[in-house]
């Protein structure tokens, strides 16, 4: 014997529980026990209710679907009245306008600027170590010093008191012989440098080249006529080259004056 259990339901509660589902899921009696405060039986009375109705509703819902395609297919595809459409009215080609002949625009020829690239600035060369020269200049000196002093010895250089009569400065003696290495060979390095320097033009170059070859030109002769009178055993210079040794002095002063004035002159 079956119990009806929709008198044991209460009304407010069914509604409360199909207001909450809608058409989503049914909650489990659980959860429709915390939504609606309900016990055990009447949860479960209320989830049976439920899904007896969902289950009817979609029962009813597939019956009216077959009935539709049912009546659907009995009645048969509907024909369809095709309509053309009607052709229009083509209105005349308006006639073609006269286009106003237009002048050719001069076209000015673009002007191109030139950029001016900075030419690259060169490294800076490696500067040449010249503390060799050092080696070489001891030896020289030596050999050149003493050539030049004994030469004026031959020539008749010798002690001298530069000032007589000056009390306390008379006693004062000076061998003029070194007069000779260190006036021609000092005048032969400064023009050497002058010339070879490239800052100095014009005539002070040419003065400078020439009595720099002049001057070596000298230097080397007068080395060569002392060892070749030391070596003959000659205890004098004949006359022609105390002449000649006699007037460096005064050449070396007047190359010297020359060759700085034409350095510092304008021109």
């Amino acid at each position: 014997m079956s119990t009806d259990t929709s008198t044991r339901i209460p009304e407010a509660a069914l509604k409360q529980a199909r207001d909450a589902v809608g058409t989503g899921p049914i909650p489990a009696r659980t959860a429709l026990r915390k939504i609606l405060g309900v016990g055990w039986q009447t949860a479960t009375d209320i989830h049976d209710r439920l899904t007896s109705e969902r289950e009817q509703h979609q029962s009813e819902r597939k019956r009216g679907l077959r009935a539709a395609m049912a009546r659907v297919q009995a009645r048969g595809p509907r024909p369809r009245h095709l309509r053309l459409p009607s052709r229009p009215r083509l209105a005349p080609a308006p006639e073609p306008a006269t286009m106003p002949t237009l002048a050719p625009t001069p076209v000015e020829p673009e002007t191109v600027q030139k950029i001016k690239v900075a030419d690259p600035v060169p490294a800076a060369p490696t500067p040449v170590r010249t503390w060799p020269v050092l080696g070489l200049i001891l030896p020289a000196f030596v050999a050149i010093w003493s050539g030049w002093v004994d030469l004026g010895r031959l020539t008749g250089f010798g002690v001298v008191r530069p000032f007589p009569g000056i009390p306390g400065a008379d006693r004062i003696q000076i061998n003029t012989a070194i007069t000779l290495p260190v006036g021609l060979e000092t005048y032969a390095a400064f023009a050497l440098y002058v010339w070879l320097s490239g800052r100095i033009h014009g005539r002070a170059l040419t003065f400078a080249r020439w009595s720099a070859i002049g001057s070596l030109a000298l230097g080397a002769a007068g080395q060569v006529a002392y060892h070749l009178m030391v070596a003959a055993g000659w205890t004098s210079a004949p006359w022609w080259i105390t002449t000649i040794v006699s007037c460096i002095p005064v050449a070396v002063l007047g190359m010297g004056a020359a060759l700085a004035h034409l350095v510092r002159s304008p021109a």
